[in-house]
């Protein structure tokens, strides 16, 4: 295949004289300069002749890169291996000038290792044994590939928008089961905001290893993505002298919430909490609301409250974001309905938090320091992720 020609269609056939030594390189033949002879052989266009293969860089090889490799099944978030390729000629008929060989799937189940195994004998007999067993295959549209080597990486060009575009939690399961090289291939193949929310979901010991081959920089540009909570566990992890590396690389703004996290216990409501909300002051209108909203920087899908502000940056009050819909633009947000207002300190430990969201069926719960100035705010997701922890 050329993945960065066409990443569905084979490109063409290696072939090797049988008396050739084994490091003498092989020649290439084009799928299109194949044409169906009067035998319904395949054979050679006329004047179309073998090329010497310059060089496989460029190239993915099916028996070299993709048989018994693991692969990512991005339509069942999984990850499996290939033990067969299945080809489909297109177009096979006498003088079709664009003759194409498709890879239509890709066997993981016994049936695709058996047929290999048994690879060399009468077709009609690999045929009948391989029948016997059960069809697991993955079309090659659901396929992503892991390539280990950065420089074939990026000379294959393939594409990794299918599995960016999954669940950060697929992502992370995906990671924790595929092999060390193959993990790393993979992670650092993501971009900084799909890296760092799959970074968020996995368990911390294997954060540390997802991360321990990268240099500072790398990481900094990772953990300015992340959550500034789930930043400071991660490098709370660290080395003093690591996490004081990645934290100087980082931009001032970013670098400064994740070292005021830092400073707190992580099984307390501040070691949990994260320092991106909506709070304005009690005085703001709806349309300053809505125009907050979207120049929002962080996981917007967090937001499902505004909170209200007095002048000495206390909070008096949260209005759920619903309301902001129904109210006109000039209407004060001291005036919309409100939500019931329930608080705990920056010190409250990981058990009062939970009573909190449990007693009052929460969804966000304000931090407050104590000043009762607001500090944080932890969600839903972060207890749900503490109650599993504690299991």
């Amino acid at each position: 295949m050329a993945p960065s020609i066409d990443a569905a269609h084979i490109h063409g056939i290696l072939l090797r004289l049988v008396s050739a030594k084994r490091d003498k390189q092989p020649s290439m033949i084009l799928i299109s300069q194949l044409e169906l002879g009067p035998g319904g052989h395949m054979q050679l266009r006329k004047d179309a002749q073998p090329t010497p293969l310059q060089g496989d860089d460029d190239y993915l090889l099916l028996e070299r890169d993709l048989l018994d490799q693991q692969i990512i099944d991005v339509h069942g978030h999984k990850v499996v291996r290939v033990n067969d390729v299945d080809l489909v000629w297109e177009n096979c008929q006498e003088d079709t000038p664009d003759l194409t060989l498709r890879i239509a799937e890709v066997e993981v189940g016994m049936r695709g290792a058996v047929r290999r195994l048994l690879k060399g004998l009468p077709a009609t007999s690999v045929d009948r044994i391989a029948s016997r067993f059960g069809t697991s295959v993955i079309p090659w549209d659901f396929v992503d590939l892991i390539e280990r080597d950065p420089s074939r990486r990026v000379r294959l060009k393939i594409e990794q928008d299918r599995l960016s575009k999954m669940h950060p939690s697929d992502i992370a399961d995906i990671l924790e089961e595929l092999a060390p090289a193959e993990r790393h291939a993979l992670f650092i193949s993501l971009d900084e905001e799909v890296a760092a929310e799959a970074l968020e979901e996995v368990k911390p010991k294997m954060q540390q290893s997802l991360i321990e081959s990268l240099d500072s920089e790398q990481i900094a540009g990772i953990v300015e993505e992340m959550d500034p909570g789930a930043a400071a566990d991660l490098l709370s992890e660290m080395t003093d002298e690591r996490s004081e590396a990645i934290l100087e690389e980082m931009d001032p703004e970013e670098r400064q919430e994740v070292e005021d996290l830092l400073e707190f216990s992580g099984d307390s409501a501040a070691g949990r909490m994260t320092t991106e909300y909506l709070a304005l002051p009690a005085t703001a209108l709806v349309d300053r609301a809505i125009e907050s909203l979207r120049e929002y920087e962080g996981d917007i899908e967090n937001i499902t409250d505004v909170f209200l502000l007095d002048e000495e940056e206390k909070i008096v009050a949260m209005v759920p974001l619903v309301q902001l819909l129904l109210a006109a633009a000039g209407t004060p947000l001291a005036d919309l309905p409100r939500g019931h207002l329930v608080t705990c300190n920056v010190d409250a430990n990981g058990r009062k938090v939970a009573e909190l969201f449990d007693k009052y069926n929460l969804r966000s719960l304000p931090v407050i320091d104590h000043e009762k100035q607001l500090a944080g705010v932890i969600h839903a997701e972060q207890v749900i992720a503490l109650l599993r922890a504690s299991r």
